[in-house]
This record gives structure tokens, C-alpha cells and sequence, in this order.
């Protein structure tokens, strides 16, 4: 009987602060970090790994509370685990002593993401496909049974979740065969980080077009004329034809974020990100309303399937995007996933970090391939950052993502990355 052994939890942090990389008018320094699961089995070779990205200061109280949901599964007969993932997924996300300190949301929250996202690693890795092919493989049936539906139905049922994936059946294999040829288009924030100079913002603009990218987003929210003279050099340096996006990372009050959006309106914008409290979706809608028609992009702070529902439900995006390891991992995305089907809103996710692009490009896939209405609508962000630290990099060529192959969630880090980055007695951390 193969068995769960340990889960081993190390805290990785980068300092990417030391170069700007990621920084924003909300995180103007972050360091990206990840809490790091792997549960060892008792079957030679296999391991499965999950992780919760963070910036910094906090990883290790996001570690711990790794460390305590992860332990739930060491001794586990390995083959129950895997054939009944929904079954864990309720056991953990209702302990209620654990969900006393949520519920569904903050570093318990996250910390069932990594452990449902190393359970669903081990279940692709055991079967010998990517993620997104598990997933994909999957009946209407199973993939409606791995929500929780507890606080959705009202919104969308299981019924209702089961004919949009019956629809998209037939179109399953052409699909696979049309991305395997071409790939997911990829957006490029790598220019955009409010820390670069004017200089480097012009030449890696110019650089993101010669790399085939057709979208680049910039952060902006510290500074409304900085904003305003940071845009026009990149509409210069891309052109009239290239789509431009913006990231306001958090940082407005619903008044600023609409007079702000105002004050941008000669830049044609394909998209506002994140203009206000990520909770507040009543303020998501309000703007939306209030600037029609340029889309509000939003998501990556969502908690949990309830909250998007919510955002949905209001009007509040017009693009909906997910993050791999911001909710409770591989059920609560299926959910918003089908969430956004319902609302005919595009799922266009959240990337960067370290390892969120190898993360993501999974659901980013799988919706792609079995959910979404119109697979030419969607897209996926790209950063230039940390990929070699990871097991399965992923591949972006002439700005497009390429179907990943390697079996597993494209969680794992690489062996040789803790000696280095784990915090804080790895040799990057002089100590």
C-alpha cells in the first residue's frame, strides 16, 4: 500500500527587490516568495508539490500554516486520496477549527490550495499527464462534481455547469489540436513595474513587440501625471495597433478610480486592473458602469468562488482572472472557472510571481479547452522572472504559451533552488 510519508514545507524567498522586478504601487519592494509543499510517498520517485506565492515578510506564518493543513494527509493510503480528490478538498476546507480562521480566505485558505494542488500533482503525475490534460479527460460529470456548491447554485447549479461543459465536448479534441499548433496567446507585464526607469520601460516595450507579444500592461496608482507620461511613452514605443493594459494594483477609492480611468482615455486601454479593494465588488460594478466600455479586469485577490460569484453576479469585470495559488487550489479555480462561463465573462489569469505562470497556464488550458465560448478571446500573462528555479519552465515563444507535456501540476521547484533561496540560511541570503 503506497502511503503518504511527510510533508516538508521550506520557505523560499527571492530578492527581487533588489532589482524592482514586480514592484507596483501597492508592493514597491516585494521580495517573491514561495511557502513550499512536498508530500513524499512511499512509492519510489513520486512526490507531490504544491506552493502559496508571496512577497516577503510572512511567508514563514504562510509556511506554518502549510505545514498544519499538509499534515492532515501524512499516513494516508495514496490511491483514496487520489480517486476521490472532492472528498479532501471538503475534509480540510471544513475543518471548522481551521475555518474558524477564515472562512475561506487569508493564509489557512491558501494553505489548503497548496495541499490540494500536491494532491492533484501526485493524482497527473501517477496517471502520466499534465494538469490540464487530467483535467480536460474528465467527464462533464466528474468536473461539476469537484465544486463545492454550497454557496453557487443560486448563480449557477450543477445542472446548468454540466450542459456548458457537455457543449464544449465535441469541441474537445479540435481544440487540444489547435493549441498544440498555436499555443495560448500570452500578455507581457515584464516592461510595465513601476520601479524601472523611463529608459528600460521604452526598451522593453520595444523588445516585448519584437518577442511577438500583442498586449503589454503597465502598473500605474502612485502618481496620476507620472501615470499619464509613463502610458504615453509606451504608446509611442508600441504603437497605435498593440494593446495596452493597466494595473492600479488596489489603489484607488471608487471616485479616483473612475476619474482616473477619465483622465486615461486617450490611451485606448484593453483593459483597468484591479482598480479598487479587491473585496469590494458593489465598487467593481459601480466603476464598471461608470466607464463603460473599457473592461475591469479583476480576480487575482479574490478568496474564493463566492466572492467571484458575487463580482459576477454585480457586473463588476468584464475579464475575469484567477491565480493559482491565491484560493484553495484546483476546486475552488474549476468553480470560477465555470463562474465565469456562466456570466459570459473571459477567464484571462494572473501569472508572474515565481512559479504562478507554470502554475497557471494549466486552468488557463483547461478553460480553453473545455469551458470558454470563444478559446480566441482569451489570454494569459507572462514575466520574464525565476522561471529557470522551476522544474517544468514553461515555454512562451513568438508570444504564445505552448501546451505543457511533462506529467504533474507544474508545481515543483527545482532541487538545488532551496540551498540557495531557502530564508533565511540559504547562501542568497548571506547567512
Amino acid at each position: 500500500m503506497v502511503s503518504i510519508t511527510a510533508a516538508t514545507v521550506t520557505d523560499l524567498r527571492f530578492p527581487t527587490s533588489r532589482t524592482l522586478d514586480g514592484s507596483d504601487a501597492m508592493n514597491p519592494d516585494p521580495d517573491y516568495s514561495a511557502a513550499y509543499l512536498e508530500l513524499s510517498t512511499s512509492e519510489p520517485g513520486l512526490t507531490g508539490c504544491g506552493f502559496v506565492f508571496t512577497i516577503g515578510r510572512g511567508n514563514d506564518i504562510q509556511a506554518a500554516a502549510v505545514e498544519v493543513v499538509a499534515d492532515r494527509l501524512v499516513g494516508r493510503e495514496l490511491d483514496g486520496l487520489l480517486e476521490n480528490p472532492s472528498a479532501v478538498n471538503r475534509e480540510l476546507n471544513w475543518d471548522s477549527q481551521l475555518r474558524w480562521l477564515g472562512p475561506d480566505k487569508g493564509v489557512m485558505h491558501m494553505a489548503v490550495g497548496a495541499a490540494m494542488n500536491a494532491v492533484w500533482d501526485l493524482r497527473c503525475k501517477r496517471e502520466g499527464r499534465p494538469l490540464w490534460s487530467t483535467l480536460s479527460h474528465l467527464e462533464p460529470a466528474e468536473v461539476v462534481a469537484l465544486v463545492d456548491w454550497t454557496y453557487l447554485s443560486d448563480f449557477l447549479d450543477p445542472a446548468q455547469a454540466r450542459e456548458i461543459l457537455e457543449e464544449r465536448r465535441s469541441e474537445r479534441d479540435s481544440r487540444i489540436a489547435d493549441l498544440r499548433r498555436d499555443g495560448l496567446a500570452a500578455y507581457t507585464t515584464s516592461p510595465g513595474w513601476l520601479g524601472y526607469s523611463d529608459d528600460k520601460l521604452e526598451r522593453l516595450c520595444r523588445q516585448a513587440l519584437d518577442d511577438g507579444f500583442n498586449t503589454i500592461k503597465l502598473k500605474v496608482g502612485a502618481d496620476l501625471d507620472n501615470d499619464c507620461r509613463r502610458l504615453g511613452i509606451a504608446r509611442t514605443a508600441i504603437g497605435p495597433d498593440t494593446a495596452l493594459a493597466i494595473d492600479a494594483n488596489q489603489r484607488w477609492s471608487v471616485p479616483d478610480a473612475i476619474a482616473a480611468i477619465g483622465r486615461f482615455a486617450e490611451f485606448n486601454l484593453r483593459w483597468v486592473e484591479e482598480p479598487t479593494h479587491p473585496d469590494d465588488v458593489v465598487g467593481h460594478a459601480t466603476i464598471a458602469k461608470a466607464v463603460h466600455p473599457v473592461p475591469i479586469a479583476t480576480g487575482e485577490h479574490l478568496a474564493n468562488p463566492t466572492l467571484a460569484k458575487q463580482l459576477l453576479q454585480l457586473g463588476g469585470a468584464q475579464i475575469l482572472q484567477i491565480d493559482a495559488t491565491r484560493v484553495g487550489g484546483v476546486h475552488d479555480l474549476v468553480a470560477m472557472i465555470l463562474l465565469a462561463a456562466r456570466a459570459g465573462v473571459d477567464v484571462i489569469p494572473h501569472a508572474g510571481g515565481v512559479g504562478l505562470c507554470e502554475a497557471v497556464q494549466h486552468f488557463a488550458f483547461f478553460n480553453a479547452i473545455s469551458v470558454a465560448a470563444d478559446p480566441s478571446q482569451l489570454a494569459l500573462e507572462y514575466v520574464d522572472h525565476l522561471h529557470e528555479h522551476l522544474d517544468q519552465p514553461v515555454e512562451v515563444t513568438s508570444g504564445r504559451y505552448r501546451l505543457p507535456t511533462q506529467p504533474g501540476a507544474g508545481t515543483a521547484f527545482r532541487p538545488g533552488t532551496a540551498a540557495a533561496f531557502a530564508y533565511p540560511c540559504g547562501t542568497e541570503w548571506g547567512t
